[in-house]
């Protein structure tokens, strides 16, 4: 559970997302608070369509005006609020202070530059390195995400490289600068079961490592239940439960939190 001595990183108050339809607007996200706190491992958990994803993306600034309106009393980043930034000054957050792993690696690496170029490049961009100090530093973070040929890796372009090994790239990126809060969306979700287990390893121990706060999205309550500490559960936009992982599978106070807890098992059985 959460100590007294913790502060939270990150503070989201009154939290919405309305997506514009082609009829009507639809509220994805309605009205949520909640916090995360340094060094924690904090899931977002509930069935597709409930929300996790839009969450994410308007902590981080990704919801196109054009596509949908996100509104919230804040949205705090230790001392910044990051509700209402402009994108320049969004740009100079993310990466820095705030990353984000998405669940498929194809869509966040592009596929003209190679993989140690991409990864260079945040630390050209964040830290100020020169060209040949990025480039060490970007094989050094590959060695620590598990690739035993980091220089390998760096010439490879995102095609050549497995599912898992993209994804271990994105995770590099996203550590790249020490973040204070990772946003890992259902990372690992299109990955075989060896793999998955091997990359959520190396995430959460980076970010141990990094006493980085993750916020794990996930729809696998067997993932929660192994490497996270507190949990909310998310349900047509609104968060129903917030508690301590423990609690949650002995005692879950939501009915809804009750019958994802009973359907996992069952799959599980």
């Amino acid at each position: 559970m959460t100590g007294p001595a913790r502060t939270p990183v990150l503070s989201v108050r009154r939290l919405t997302v309305e997506l514009r339809g082609d009829a009507a607007r639809v509220r994805a996200v309605d009205g949520i608070d909640f916090d995360l706190h340094a060094g924690e491992v904090l899931a977002l958990v509930g069935e597709s369509g409930s929300g996790k994803s839009k969450t994410a993306e308007a902590v981080m600034g990704l919801i196109d005006p054009a596509q949908g309106a996100v509104t919230a009393e804040c949205i705090r980043l230790g001392d910044t609020d990051l509700n209402g930034l402009r994108e320049p000054a969004l740009r100079r957050v993310r990466g820095r202070e705030i990353s984000m792993v998405f669940q498929e690696p194809m869509t966040a690496l592009d596929p003209v530059f190679t993989c140690g170029e991409q990864l260079a490049v945040q630390y050209r961009r964040h830290r100020g390195h020169g060209r040949t100090r990025a480039c060490e530093a970007a094989a050094a973070m590959l060695g620590r995400v598990g690739f035993p040929d980091p220089v390998q890796v760096m010439r490879s372009y995102p095609h050549q490289l497995s599912g898992g090994m993209r994804q271990r790239v994105i995770i590099a990126m996203a550590m790249s600068c020490r973040p204070r809060v990772l946003i890992a969306d259902e990372a690992t979700t299109a990955l075989d079961v060896t793999t998955q287990a091997r990359v959520l390893a190396q995430l959460t121990e980076l970010a141990s490592e990094a006493g980085t706060a993750l916020l794990l999205i996930t729809h696998d309550l067997g993932i929660v239940a192994q490497y996270c500490e507190r949990a909310l559960v998310m349900r047509r936009g609104r968060l129903v439960e917030d508690a301590a992982v423990t609690d949650l599978f002995r005692s879950p106070q939501s009915s809804y939190t009750a019958e994802l807890i009973a359907a996992s098992r069952g799959a599980d059985a």
